[in-house]
């Protein structure tokens, strides 16, 4: 008996780990970026999502006009915007020889955004930023309690605040380097503060020195986020949050490092102008390759 043999279609397609927000492997936050070479459906790329098991993979797309299209996925599902993931794929283009130094338009799922490349830094606008709310002063002790720390250890002059370059953080300051480092979360309790306070986490930073802006290290556990390594939009609301002070001046670089904790140091970069009574921040870091394979769908 001859029994007909189903062909089945092998897709492949590269894929790249991509260590944002950092010059060296093994630094940064780490993001997932597929090179599709035809559509794919959103369930095969949740499941992309999920297999590489990063907080969030890129799907980029050339177009015939040399903008870029890009989706972003979670193992849980898409999302419409994400900065690391973003610097990180204009980082891979840029070594891959498919974009040059220059503006581009990246399509995503929350609109059109400018990215720039100069060199190995990659820069991309943040939403116009927004000082949303201070923390009354009798509810502070509660928020630095739930990292073990006291109203004592805010700097002279410093308040909690929250603060939104697309998504509202509690930017929360710390005396010094060594404040920041002993700091343990409470999740629980952050978790519940988040609700109350209607944003994303908590940025916790320190002032700098050396030609260091802050020392920051960025907390959601709202989110299944314990701690996140590299954040490029808390660190543009920070980069405004220091500009309301005058620590931050329109048109000067500014160089944040997170990730101590997690050892995994990262470094992110900021610039805010200034132009007809408006504020414009922009984010940029470097991203390098870690691994690379190809995907057989």
């Amino acid at each position: 008996m001859y029994i007909m043999k189903k062909t089945v279609e092998v897709i492949t397609m590269e894929a790249y780990v991509m260590d944002a927000f950092s010059a060296r492997i093994f630094g940064g936050n780490q993001a997932g970026v597929v090179l599709p070479d035809r559509p794919l459906s959103d369930a095969v790329m949740r499941q992309i999502a999920a297999e590489f098991k990063h907080s969030e993979t890129a799907f980029v797309t050339r177009e015939p006009d040399g903008s870029v299209s890009l989706r972003y996925f979670t193992p849980a599902g898409e999302v419409e915007l994400c900065g690391h993931a973003t610097v990180a794929s204009f980082a891979l283009l840029r070594q891959l020889g498919s974009v040059p130094d220059g503006d581009c338009t990246a399509h995503t799922k929350a609109g059109e955004l400018t990215v720039t490349v100069r060199g190995d830094t990659v820069w991309m606008d943040m939403a116009p930023p927004q000082l949303l709310a201070d923390i009354p002063s009798d509810e502070r002790a509660a928020l630095y309690a739930a990292y073990g720390l006291t109203e004592g250890d805010c700097p002279a002059g410093y308040i909690p605040r929250i603060v939104s370059t697309g998504l509202a953080d509690i930017m929360l300051p710390v005396r010094d380097h060594d404040t920041l480092m002993r700091a343990v979360q409470n999740a629980p309790a952050v978790t519940e503060l988040s609700r109350k306070y209607d944003v994303t986490g908590v940025h916790m930073f320190c002032p700098g020195a050396d030609g260091v802006t802050a020392w920051c290290s960025n907390y959601a556990p709202l989110y299944d986020i314990p701690e996140e390594c590299a954040t490029g939009t808390s660190n543009g609301a920070l980069t405004y949050y220091l500009y309301l002070r005058g620590d931050v001046k329109p048109g000067e670089e500014n160089v944040f490092l997170q990730g101590e904790h997690m050892s995994r140091p990262s470094e992110i970069r900021s610039v805010l102008y200034e132009k007809d009574g408006a504020v414009t921040v922009r984010i940029g870091g470097r991203a390098v390759a870690s691994m690379s394979c190809d995907l057989r769908l």
